[in-house]
């Protein structure tokens, strides 16, 4: 297994330029914490010049760790650099006349905006949608909260701040996962964060298609709770269609067996059968022919009813292997899959196929790795060409290009 300090050594390199699709748009990423950097960062990655927007101390997760040992500086933590890399940095205090008049002039100047504060917060700064559609009537203007803005559809709990745990728990996810019902738990990965990002990215790509043709900007808003709704549509199938909520059921799947993960040797993998020849043919190649033919399990109907018997045989015959052996003997014949962790990343040749790990380098600490983009282009791939920004590394940068464009319009 691969160390963490040495896992920069096999990742791919950074593209040496900006690269993807959307070179030449701009966007404004006005965001903190999770989910609207996450959906400014998607748009960067596939070539816009995103302009990050940071008061006087920062976005809130340049300060929150973790860092690495030998980061004296700390610019930004990990949590920042992940979200923010091929990002400009500009650092506006938006409660002053003459920095509210420079963000304004870089609302004439793009093509979209991403904000997720507190409903509101943007209004009273004097730069909210309204504002800022006069200044550029064909912006695209994002929000992205945890109960949308009252603009679009009034939620009682518009004002109720909100953050992943809050959007799983409101958009059915928690109900869905655990054990059982009497242990229910969150998915691991902050999905009530990252998948309210990729929409607000999609809607984003939307509208500015809608405005290219028409001239005119729109406002989007996205509820983290309604996404997570969205991504629990299964659950609201099986109610709507059968009267009862989708219950949690561990790691397998309602209604098909076996389907679920196995404790290895090693480890653990997951063993699926969605289909009747599936089931026959990881019969054979595991030496159980004789589950063909059993009355307990000759059927998906009957292996769903005997379930605890299956997952013995098939778990026993897992459990005494390594996940390598139990990967080898299945792959390319029967779904399987190693459950993995990012130390697994590291070697995993697909993983290295894809090249879905890239190397940072820093200026004040060691080399890092960031997942690159998964959306993979045949003409204009997308990439990462820099690093996370340092506070207002690019504002006079981009000031000068401000001066520049007014001079050109005189």
């Amino acid at each position: 297994m691969t160390d963490h300090l040495e896992a920069h050594l096999t990742a791919a390199p950074m593209a040496s330029g900006p690269t993807g699709p959307l070179q030449g748009l701009r966007i404004l990423d006005v965001t903190h914490a999770l989910a609207g950097p996450f959906a400014a960062m998607l748009l960067a990655d596939m070539g816009a010049d995103v302009i990050k927007v940071e008061p006087p101390q920062g976005e809130m997760t340049r300060h929150q760790g973790p860092w690495t040992r030998d980061d004296e500086e700390r610019f930004y933590s990990g949590n920042y650099s992940m979200r923010n890399r091929n990002k400009r940095s500009i650092c506006l205090d938006l409660t002053t006349d003459d920095d509210r008049e420079v963000f304004l002039s870089l609302v004439e100047t793009a093509d979209g905006l991403i904000e997720n504060m507190r409903a509101g917060v943007m209004d009273h700064l004097g730069v909210g949608w309204e504002v800022c559609h006069e200044r550029n009537p064909k912006l695209v203007y994002a929000a992205i909260r945890g109960f949308g803005d009252p603009r679009i559809a009034p939620s009682p709990y518009a004002e109720w701040p909100a953050y992943d745990l809050i959007a799983q728990a409101m958009g059915g996810v928690i109900a869905a996962t655990g054990e059982d019902e009497d242990h229910i738990t969150k998915v691991g990965p902050p999905i009530g964060d990252t998948v309210p990002g990729t929409m607000a990215s999609l809607g984003m790509l939307a509208a500015l298609w809608r405005a290219r043709d028409t001239g005119k900007g729109q406002f989007i808003d996205v509820a983290m709770v309604d996404v997570m709704m969205t991504m629990s549509e299964a659950s609201q199938m099986v109610w709507s269609y059968m009267g009862r909520p989708m219950r949690p059921m561990g790691n397998g799947v309602d209604g098909l067996s076996p389907y679920d993960v196995y404790p290895t040797k090693d480890g653990h993998c997951v063993i699926a059968t969605p289909t009747q020849p599936h089931f026959e043919l990881l019969c054979q190649l595991i030496g159980h022919d004789e589950l063909i033919e059993d009355e307990r399990t000759r059927s998906n109907r009957r292996r769903v009813r005997n379930k605890e018997y299956v997952d013995e045989v098939i778990g026993g015959w897992a459990a005494s292997c390594t996940t390598a052996e139990v990967v080898e003997t299945l792959g390319n014949q029967v779904p399987v899959g190693p459950v993995y962790d990012p130390s697994d990343w590291v070697d995993d040749p697909h993983v290295l196929a894809r090249e879905m790990l890239v190397r940072v380098d820093h200026e004040h600490h060691r080399p890092t790795v960031v997942l690159n983009s998964p959306i993979k282009f045949s003409d204009d791939p997308a990439g990462i060409y820099r690093g996370a920004p340092r506070l207002d590394q690019h504002g006079d940068e981009i000031r000068a290009e401000l001066a520049a464009e007014d001079t050109n319009d005189q």
